[in-house]
């Protein structure tokens, strides 16, 4: 079983910018894709982004495009959100997962492994 530790959550203003990152343990951690997912309150859990386990392919949802980057440092088995030009509905709580695969998607059902999420609030 492997373990997701979010963390960088925070409440920031409009047109600011948070990085939230996710470590992780467990066996063969950098062979598996891995994504981050939000959900607000009433809502149906979103994609947000997805990294192959190579680090090398990166797929972002529309809502994020330009303004998220992913990325992924096998050496310290941590994931990375840097989130810019934050809007108020990016509120929301944002979940790390793991792939069953290698290669990454925007399926949640394709991801066997959550962390707890973090919080990011972005004010008007």
């Amino acid at each position: 079983q492997v373990q997701l530790v979010e963390s960088g959550g925070g409440l920031v203003q409009a047109g600011g910018s948070l990085r939230l990152s996710c470590a992780a343990s467990g066996r063969t951690f950098s062979v598996y894709a891995m994504g981050w997912f939000r959900q607000a309150p009433g809502k149906e859990r979103e994609f947000v982004a997805a990294i192959s386990g190579s680090g090398r392919s990166t797929y972002y949802a529309d809502s994020v495009k330009g303004r998220f980057t992913i990325s992924r440092d096998t050496a310290k088995n941590t994931m990375y959100l840097q989130m810019n030009s934050l809007k108020p509905e990016d509120t929301a709580r944002y979940y790390c997962a793991r792939s069953i695969y290698a290669f990454p998607s925007q399926v949640l059902t394709d991801f066997g492994s959550w962390g707890q999420g973090t919080q990011v609030t972005v004010s008007s």
